[in-house]
């Protein structure tokens, strides 16, 4: 997601050889956020911003995915941005600096990290996850309140996209064995969950039904956790193929002059063309 502040103001801070390119980027957000600055920049606060963090962190992804370098090193750059940006305005309002964040996630690698910058022993990766778990478990414990107990979920964000924290919560209950043993076990809840759909459906119920709903998606994230599969990555995949299949069906009509709009029918055999095509390409 674009921001007016992508385009470098008129005239930046001299970019000079001694001057880091991280301090150049604190100096153009401090100056968009001072008097006289970016209006744009100026009005926006925590909250306003953070969509486009969250948009960032996404467009990242896909340059990863695409395989394309100089798009994940421009992207890279957004999301360095929103860092900055957040970083400003907690400045502002005297509540940290940017050094103050990277400081914080210095002290934290070098904490989570005992096997590298202590006396700790990780010969492998999974031994590597199982002290940072440890690790964050007891950061955790450290920092819950007298009168609020730890809990097994906490630290699981809410701002997450929902099947990713679904499959957060469920790593977090089965860590202290709350889980179904395997795959199998899980798929007599998922018919027990639609099943439970089917009753509300004509009830009028929305509310209940949403609520039903809910719960076989959450179902559904837990089946996917069991066999590793992340079902966030898994629904964007989906997500693709179906809008690739649905414009080269699209491009299909258009050559043969159809104008199948609300004949399923004939969007049907179109569909049903475009996926033998894409199976005999190995699509």
């Amino acid at each position: 997601m674009d921001q007016p502040h992508n385009r470098p103001p008129e005239c930046p801070p001299e970019d000079t050889a001694r001057q880091r390119p991280i301090d150049r980027l604190l100096e153009i957000m401090e100056r968009l956020r001072a008097p006289g600055g970016c209006p744009w920049d100026r009005e926006q606060s925590f909250e306003t911003i953070a969509p486009y963090t969250i948009e960032e962190a996404y467009e990242v992804d896909d340059a990863i995915r695409s395989g394309d370098r100089e798009a994940l090193k421009d992207e890279l750059g957004d999301l360095l941005l929103q860092v900055v940006f957040h970083a400003q305005m907690a400045r502002e309002e005297g509540s940290f600096a940017f050094d103050d964040v990277a400081t914080a996630i210095s002290d934290k690698m070098v904490r989570r990290h005992p096997h590298v910058f202590g006396d700790g022993d990780a010969d492998t990766g999974d031994a590597v996850r199982i002290t940072w778990e440890e690790i964050k478990a007891a950061e955790r414990a450290e920092k819950a309140s007298d009168n609020v107990p730890s809990s097994a979920l906490d630290g699981v964000g809410s701002g997450f996209p929902a099947l990713t924290r679904a499959e957060k919560l469920q790593k977090r209950a089965a860590r202290v064995g709350f889980d179904w043993d395997n795959a199998g076990d899980v798929v007599g809840k998922i018919k027990e969950e639609i099943d439970e759909v089917t009753a509300e459906a004509g009830t009028g119920d929305f509310a209940k039904l949403e609520e039903e709903i809910g719960d076989v998606l959450f179902v559904i994230a837990n089946w996917a956790r069991h066999f590793k599969v992340d079902p966030e990555t898994a629904l964007r995949k989906a997500n693709a193929k179906f809008e690739r299949r649905f414009r080269a069906m699209e491009a299909l009509a258009r050559d043969r002059g159809i104008a199948p709009v609300g004949d399923l029918a004939t969007y049907d055999a179109l569909w049903n063309e475009v996926k033998v095509t894409e199976k005999g390409k190995g699509g």
